[in-house]
């Protein structure tokens, strides 16, 4: 895996920062997660080809995650795509982006699959080969999702010194073992997979927790989870207000990812009325040490992560 940042601030746009957006980038597929305005913009400033981009995840429909979308399907219309793109969001997201397309009169030459999402507990939205993808409900002033990226088990890594030992395993075994089996052989002798192969590569796995109050439940879903994504809009002195309009601080951030046990707790969405985001860091490392503010464009790579 490997994530980038394209903004990270919240409702309005300033000079230096963008509302939420993140690429999230997984083997040969990327996953655009929320959608603010300028993601385009900050998209080609990360050299994103476009094409790549298949599925969107929006976690509501408040203006910060979501107005940089119908820019981002106009411009794939005017590059000639062609390939289906598909939309993981609230009800209301087909309405939303198909009565923009209807008022300006624009003609897509490419299918939208709408996936909208009303439930309250979690599920399993997308699958493939090599990942799942579940929705984390929160609890914010409109109906919202966090999104929790898993990769699947790895194959296990084949260990030639050992298997040259045995003549009678075959290049065509080889993706058996890789799936965990023992191999039998022809006298019926079980050689046991894990003499055969080695332990396979750290699946990882991100969590993005957007707009929400400050819920420890989430804890449980999201317990051991590589990275976390968490808004903390004010400080804790502000606690009520968070509250009120729906948001967390960076005192409540920090207690979901020790909670946790995360690896990494990665904070954003911050109120326009700091000026200094290191403020947020120091509070919560003050309960999470292993705590980072973004920069925009600021890119992840996984692999660099501790696994311990």
């Amino acid at each position: 895996m490997e994530l980038t940042i394209l903004g990270f601030n919240s409702a309005i746009p300033t000079i230096r920062t963008n509302p939420t957006s993140q690429l999230l980038r997984c083997g040969n597929e990327n996953f655009l997660i929320d959608c603010g305005e300028g993601t385009q913009v900050q998209l080609r400033k990360a050299k994103v080809k476009f094409t790549s981009i298949n599925n969107i995840f929006i976690s509501h429909l408040h203006g910060d995650h979501v107005f940089g979308l119908i820019g981002l399907i106009s411009s794939f219309h005017l590059l000639g795509r062609t390939e289906p793109l598909h939309i993981y969001g609230p009800r209301g997201i087909k309405k939303l982006i198909e009565t923009q397309l209807l008022l300006t009169e624009s003609i897509n030459y490419f299918e939208i699959n709408f996936i909208e999402l009303t439930s309250q507990e979690s599920e399993l939205i997308y699958e493939d080969n090599k990942m799942s993808i579940w929705t984390i409900p929160l609890n914010h002033r409109i109906y919202t999702n966090g999104f929790l990226f898993k990769e699947k088990v790895k194959p296990r890594k084949l260990n030639m010194d050992v298997i040259n030992l045995y003549p009678e395993i075959q290049t065509c075994d080889y993706h058996n073992l890789k799936l965990g089996k023992d191999f039998i052989s022809e006298k019926g002798e079980i050689i046991k997979n894990e003499f055969l192969t080695l332990p396979p590569k750290h699946s990882f796995s991100y969590a993005f927790c957007s707009d929400t109050k400050f819920i420890p439940h989430i804890i449980s879903q999201i317990k051991g989870t590589d990275v976390l994504y968490h808004e903390a809009t004010f400080l804790d002195d502000l606690k009520e207000l968070a509250s009120k309009t729906g948001h967390t601080t960076a005192y409540q951030a920090a207690q979901i990812a020790k909670g946790a046990k995360v690896k990494l707790l990665i904070l954003g969405h911050f109120s326009n009325r700091y000026t200094d985001l290191s403020v947020f860091k120091e509070e919560a490392e003050k309960v999470y040490p292993n705590t980072i503010i973004p920069e925009e464009l600021f890119t992840l790579d996984f692999n660099e992560l501790p696994l311990s």
